[in-house]
């Protein structure tokens, strides 16, 4: 999926629409994780994927060739510059939020792990000699550090 535009005014103008819808979706998926509510930032996924992939793209092309855009009007290609400055800092901020629920998620397993260990460990069974043994040892659960 690529824009289609007139000339570098209408790329530039399209781009900065594309940047302002791209930033407010992200604010709004870093405000959800904020505010602790990771399924309304879920919901804006899709949308958020297929406008971040078109952003990519048009990123590419016109790094690859200025001349798409060089010759629109210094001020359309002032908003994008802010658009893209704002951009950026919903990215650093959405950064933030994720890696604080990241957090919050990994403190939270590792919780429930120790406390499922300390179960285990305090289980008893009766033995085959009607004595009392201890519980099965306690299992190590797997973390995928990328989840």
């Amino acid at each position: 999926m690529a824009l289609i535009a007139n000339d570098a005014e209408d790329r530039v103008e399209q781009l900065t629409i594309l940047t302002e819808r791209l930033t407010a979706l992200i604010a709004e998926q870093a405000l959800a994780f904020e505010q602790r509510r990771p399924k309304d930032a879920a919901a804006l996924n899709e949308e958020t994927s297929r406008l971040a992939n078109l952003y990519r793209h048009e990123s590419t092309r016109v790094r690859a060739d200025v001349s798409l855009v060089d010759t629109a009007p210094a001020p359309a290609r002032a908003r994008l510059v802010r658009a893209t400055e704002a951009f950026d800092a919903v990215l650093a901020r959405q950064g933030r939020a994720l890696e604080a629920a990241q957090a919050v998620t990994e403190g939270l397993v590792k919780c429930i792990a120790e406390e499922v260990a300390n179960q285990r460990s305090q289980a008893s069974v009766y033995g085959a000699g009607g004595l009392q043994s201890g519980g099965a040892p306690a299992t190590a659960i797997t973390l995928n550090k990328r989840a």
